[in-house]
């Protein structure tokens, strides 16, 4: 029998784990292990993936990769239980961990060297949030897996000459995507002076994976048990002390969201770091014969490997184990000779006789075995969280068969319409009338003192045009991040992409490719970055070239312009256009790519489902002043200058002389040479043109240039038939991306790829464009 056929809500007990390379080993590193019980959840409502659950944690997973793993001893969930009380053991405290650091250096490092930490962790198990607590910083947190892409730096806070390197999360040392390539090359290759560990004490059994993995590698290390609050409210407790004897590094409870315990976990970090105390215990292997073979397997490679493994600069122990379970990048960098491979290979084939199991399962079982060792001693487990109970009710509605795909669709809709409609749309009203009431008052100033009508005329509408127009809509990108934030914050993200894979996988993707896409809703920039979460280089590049379609807060301005002008009273039916044709025109491009440059299958969907949490005000709020002061830095920068550059370019002509009309300025004859290209499309005005050329710049500029070359939106309107503006609305719904996210696609993917998406993007929009005028005159419109 398989997972595959696995009744909702029975346990069953996993006997073999099929696959190959590095996806089995991502499906063992993940806790699907020969032995383990495992439990069916439920089935997305689309019938694939399934929700599964393992060492006490929820993991998504196809059917057809559960149709590899086969399982037996089928019966009843069974209850998690808890621990007897034991004997309390005195908590050491600073300088006393000798009695297990017997290595610990009697000379501390120099006063003025730099303690560098490298801060890892499991995904979504609070990294970020703790690194923002230690340094004062203020990064981005969310609740799905894969919020941090790249690695942030900052100093702890009243400590001078210390550095914490805030890593992406992962869930071995074994990496499986690009970001967790980030945190082992970081932590193996700079060779920080300590590790801070945070793991989730809500699933300290899933987290303990990798922490025995960076024990493996002897850098002196604290152990930060994050969340410990939710553990005490339900119920459950951690015997600290206890954890910290067996495992021989300091274990600290925090609460990182609460600022609780992060006093005790810098004192305790820059001590092992300054002290060098590294971990008391690196040997895992289980007592039994089982375990003996494993034992005897890794203590043979060290002895066969030590020589190498110093040249190399990797640490004894984790290249042993690494070699042990087939990780062919340290057999490579130890760059061991034929005889020594086959004598290496000599030593894992008896192992695995002796065992029973193949290298890698081996090599997981015994890590696992000693995980379930220390929790069975030192974890007191609820017999379920709140916060679980709450995911459940939840999910039977959000994620129910019937009730999953109306419910994402209202809640898009909701934010729609609040966004455009009611919130946002308000707030942009009063800020413009602000505005308005602020141009009035300068235009009175300037008048009275007699201010040179030129000079009168760049501040005017050079800067209150220009910049105040793109100010005005300020509000509304600030809602929908709002309610992006709420969203994500909550864990609803991940959700969605458990829902929709099925969908994207017609289209060649993982569901997982729906986070970095979700993501450029409100930014192209980040929504690429956020790709690297992906496994599959197929995968990632699918994504960043598809990422652009989906419409970026920045083009807000443009569609809210246009909707005033020409499509008043049906904002919200003009957005939920614009924003399902990206989406379109994003499956078609997919389909096109799936059946060319990309032609195979989306890797498998693996993914942790995290529960469901209030999102935090101060989450929301920071993330919220993010985007707002992005958008003032833009809008004082980029765009201010581009509409000054603008500005000049249309006021004076080629012998720099004011015009007294703007046709015969160096714009008109710039910009005059790009208008026929877009003379089939209903807009060969060359002050369009002009818009659509800064727009390459900021997306926001687009509006700040037509306001300062039409001055009101009344000649925008006499220029422009509403058919026209439709179709322009489609051009600029796909042309291509701005600068900065052509920058970030050019360092995801290199040159040729940008190069590819900016004229490829455009060309897509002239297409669109072209369509939607086509239709409009068959419908007779003008």
């Amino acid at each position: 029998m398989t997972l595959k056929d696995l009744p909702i809500g029975k346990t069953a007990t996993i006997l073999t784990t099929g696959g190959e390379g590095a996806l089995r080993q991502h499906f063992l590193d993940m806790g699907l292990i020969p032995k383990a019980d495992i439990t069916m959840v439920k089935y997305a409502p689309m019938g694939d993936p399934v929700e599964l659950r393992v060492h006490s944690y929820e993991l998504t997973l196809r059917l057809a990769d559960a149709e590899k793993i086969e399982i037996g001893n089928v019966r009843e969930k069974a209850e998690e239980g808890t621990v007897p009380e034991r004997k309390a053991i005195p908590h050491p405290g600073l300088g006393e961990g000798g009695k297990y650091h017997d290595k610990a250096d009697e000379n501390p490092l120099p006063d003025g060297e730099i303690l560098t930490f490298a801060l890892a962790g499991n995904q979504n198990c609070g990294k970020t949030t703790l690194f923002n607590q230690l340094t004062g910083s203020s990064c981005h947190v969310g609740n799905f897996p894969g919020v941090t892409v790249d690695r942030k730096d900052g100093k702890i806070k009243g400590y001078k000459n210390t550095l914490v390197t805030d890593l992406p999360g992962i869930y071995s040392m074994s990496p499986y995507s690009n970001e967790e390539m980030v945190t082992r090359n970081f932590v193996l290759d700079e060779k920080p002076k300590g590790i801070i560990n945070i793991v989730d004490a809500t699933n300290i059994e899933r987290n303990l994976y990798l922490t025995m993995q960076l024990m493996e590698l002897d850098v002196p290390m604290v152990l930060a048990l994050n969340m410990m609050d939710e553990v005490r409210q339900n119920g459950g407790a951690v015997l600290v002390n206890e954890m910290e004897e067996r495992l021989g590094i300091p274990v600290i409870p925090i609460a990182a969201a609460k600022n609780e315990g992060i006093d005790e976990l810098i004192h305790h970090a820059i001590h092992v770091a300054k002290y060098q105390e590294h971990p008391g215990r690196l040997d895992f292997c289980n007592a039994d014969d089982n375990g003996g073979a494993v034992h005897r397997c890794l203590h043979g490679i060290m002895h066969l490997v030590e020589d190498h493994a110093g040249d190399a600069g990797i640490p004894i122990r984790f290249a042993a184990a690494k070699l042990a379970e087939g990780d062919k990048q340290i057999l490579e960098a130890l760059g061991l000779d034929e005889n020594e491979k086959e004598t290496l290979e000599h030593i894992i084939k008896q192992m695995e006789n002796e065992r029973g199991l193949d290298r890698a399962a081996a090599i997981a079982d015994m890590r696992f075995t000693f995980i379930k060792k220390i929790c069975r001693e030192t974890v007191v487990k609820p017999k379920e969280s709140r916060e679980h109970v709450r995911s459940t009710r939840i999910d039977k509605v959000l994620t129910g068969k019937y009730t999953a795909l109306p419910c994402f669709v209202a809640i898009m809709a909701a934010v729609f319409w609040l966004t455009f409609n009611v919130i946002g749309a308000g707030l942009s009203a009063l800020l413009e009338m602000g505005i308005s009431a602020l141009t009035d008052a300068v235009v009175a100033a300037l008048t009275s003192w007699n201010v040179n009508e030129t000079l009168q005329s760049l501040v005017i509408d050079g800067v209150f045009n220009g910049v105040g127009s793109v100010l005005s809509f300020l509000p509304v990108i600030v809602t929908l991040f709002f309610f992006l934030s709420m969203l994500e914050d909550s864990g609803y993200m991940a959700r969605v992409a458990f829902m929709m894979d099925k969908l994207l996988r017609k289209i060649g993707l993982s569901g997982r490719s729906i986070v970095p896409m979700l993501v450029g809703f409100g930014c192209t920039v980040p929504g690429v970055m956020a790709s690297r979460t992906l496994p599959s280089e197929r995968d990632r590049k699918m994504t960043i070239l598809l990422t652009p379609f989906m419409s970026c807060s920045a083009k807000l301005p443009i569609y809210g312009l246009f909707t005033a002008v020409f499509f008043p009273g049906h904002g919200a039916l003009v957005m939920v256009g614009l924003y399902f044709g990206g989406i379109l025109a994003g499956i078609l491009t997919a389909l096109l790519l799936r059946g060319t440059l990309f032609k195979g299958e989306a890797v498998p969907f693996v993914m942790e489902l995290p529960n469901y949490r209030m999102p935090g005000a101060k989450n929301v709020g920071q993330l919220l002043w993010e985007k707002a002061k992005d958008f003032l830095q833009r809008a004082f920068t980029v765009i201010f200058i581009a509409t000054i550059i603008i500005w000049f370019l249309q006021t004076f002509d080629m012998h720099l002389n004011v015009v007294t009309d703007s046709r015969d300025s160096i714009l008109a004859v710039g910009a005059g040479l790009l208008a026929p290209v877009f003379a089939p499309l209903g807009f060969g005005d060359w002050r369009i043109s002009t818009a659509l050329i800064t727009g390459f710049m900021a997306k926001e500029s687009v509006v700040s240039t037509l306001s300062v070359l039409y001055g009101t939106t009344a000649q925008m309107a006499g220029a422009l038939t509403p058919l026209a503006a439709g179709s322009l609305l489609a051009f600029c719904l796909l042309y291509t991306p701005c600068v900065a996210a052509v920058a970030a696609i050019r360092r995801e993917l290199g040159g040729r790829w940008a190069a590819a998406v900016v004229v490829g993007q455009c060309f897509i929009a002239w297409i669109a464009a072209l369509a939607v005028r086509c239709i409009g005159l068959l419908l007779g419109m003008q």
